[in-house]
């Protein structure tokens, strides 16, 4: 697995108020905003941001504890060696319409990671 990026989740009462303090203060840019997030980024090396609506109710768990979320190349091969590992997978691996493979794991203490690789919508 290569780390190419890191993300930090919020979750929040109001996106759309969280999302313009981060770009109206710190310089942060919307780069995708749907129902379920949004995703908000710059263009030097800091992390990634992404807001999840407190009240999102996601499928099989909600997220409102803390959260890091890693882009990695390869997660299809990762998370088969995640899985035959015996990894706390509390959500597994599943591709959302936007061009992302998704899965979570929850650490013992109930911080979730999440690793993500996006892909082309509609491609392989």
């Amino acid at each position: 697995m290569n780390i190419v990026t890191s993300t930090i989740v919020f979750t929040v009462d109001d996106p759309a108020a969280a999302a313009r303090f981060f770009t109206t203060h710190l310089g942060f840019r919307e780069v995708l905003s749907t129902p379920d997030f949004t995703w908000l980024g710059r263009d030097d090396s800091a992390a990634d941001i992404l807001l999840y609506p407190r009240d999102l109710e996601l499928p099989h768990e909600r997220v409102a504890q803390p959260a890091v979320a890693f882009a990695v190349t390869d997660l299809v091969k990762e998370y088969e060696r995640l899985y035959a590992a015996g990894a706390p997978i509390t959500r597994q691996l599943h591709r959302n319409p936007w061009g992302e493979w998704l899965v979570r794991l929850t650490g013992p203490d109930g911080i979730v990671v999440e690793l993500t690789e996006w892909v082309v919508p509609g491609g392989a």
